[in-house]
């Protein structure tokens, strides 16, 4: 039973620094519930284990947020995930939008020292095959300018980076409409009524939702 719950604790930390790093005004108990798609009790009382253990602190307002020892830790498991992706595609043949639930398996290893020859093994690469960019060992991470599809000027075009989701469903609706990081696309219009977006790839027309758009993240050309 510890082995289950600390590969539940290294999730809670994952779903913490991400949500963190969307910027959101503050992670709270039912913002973090409903990001991992679990009970609001259930998560609380994870979070006050993690709490005990100085990984997490909550703070006046009830928002939820990582200490460094957390940080660090989060830091660590995204290090693992993203160099089992690569693995996966270049080493064994998957595609890009198959890794994703493998990778959350594989994460949970806990030798840093196989983590450290992996990278080697593949040459130190600096992105995962969905364009996220790869931590080093002591933590760093390359910043990512890229911003939401979302929030761009229409007429004008850009370079997909990377995702703000990367569940395999929705990578297999990206895999589908050829949108994959690298592709050049162009946004046609943003639709008022329902926040849709239709954007130009290939000379092809997509329409894609809100929800797509919010998630396909993009720098300027």
């Amino acid at each position: 039973m510890p082995h289950f719950t600390h590969h539940y604790e290294e999730n809670y930390l994952k779903a913490l620094y991400k949500l963190s790093n969307k910027e959101l005004e503050k992670v709270n108990n039912i913002a973090l519930a409903k990001h991992m798609e679990l009970n609001p009790a259930t998560v609380l009382e994870m979070v006050r284990k993690m709490v005990e253990k100085g990984l997490v602190q909550l703070l006046p307002d009830k928002s939820i947020q990582l200490t460094e020892k957390g940080k660090k830790n989060a830091i660590l498991i995204i290090r693992k995930h993203r160099l089992w992706e690569v693995f996966l595609v270049d080493k064994l043949n998957y595609k890009w939008n198959e890794v994703h639930e493998l990778a959350e398996q594989l994460e949970h290893i806990e030798s840093n020292n196989l983590i450290d020859r992996l990278e080697k093994f593949l040459g130190y690469p600096v992105c995962d095959p969905h364009g996220d960019p790869i931590p080093d060992k002591n933590g760093k991470i390359k910043s990512n300018i890229s911003v939401p599809l979302s929030s761009v000027l229409q007429g004008k075009s850009y370079i997909i980076t990377n995702f703000g989701d990367t569940k395999d469903s929705f990578l297999e609706y990206l895999e589908k409409n050829n949108l994959k990081p690298g592709s050049k696309i162009k946004l046609i219009e943003q639709n008022e009524y329902d926040k849709s977006t239709t954007i130009s790839i290939n000379k092809k027309t997509i329409n894609v939702s809100e929800k797509v758009a919010q998630n396909l993240l993009v720098r300027p050309i």
